[in-house]
């Protein structure tokens, strides 16, 4: 997972997953978002630690953490809280993420 920083806080195109180093829901996310990751050997998500960004969590009305926040086209399109399972996540994979499902 690779930290996110101002600089790629821009992109048009984003799975950032948001968190707080003491939450234990966020620990088991990322476990899950680890996993998903380990399975296709790629950088996938974002990660920001929500204590660091509290502008970024007022303008976006982050409500909780985790969450997984998508955007695209420089607009939010999702935020998830309830991660579920590694098999929810992957609904929201092949929405935002198509080309990890490409026969290569």
């Amino acid at each position: 997972m690779q930290q996110i920083t101002e600089a790629n806080l821009d992109q048009e195109r984003m799975l950032l997953y948001i968190y707080t180093p003491f939450c234990g829901t966020c620990t088991v996310a990322r476990s899950m978002l680890d996993k998903i990751e380990s399975v296709h050997g790629l950088d996938i998500f974002f990660e920001m630690n929500a204590s660091l960004y509290p502008d970024f969590m007022q303008e976006n009305k982050i409500e909780s953490v985790p969450c997984l926040l998508i955007k695209e086209g420089n607009e939010v399109k999702e935020k998830i809280y309830a991660f579920q399972s590694i098999g929810n996540l992957y609904s929201y994979l092949m929405t935002y993420k198509p080309e990890l499902f490409a026969a290569h």
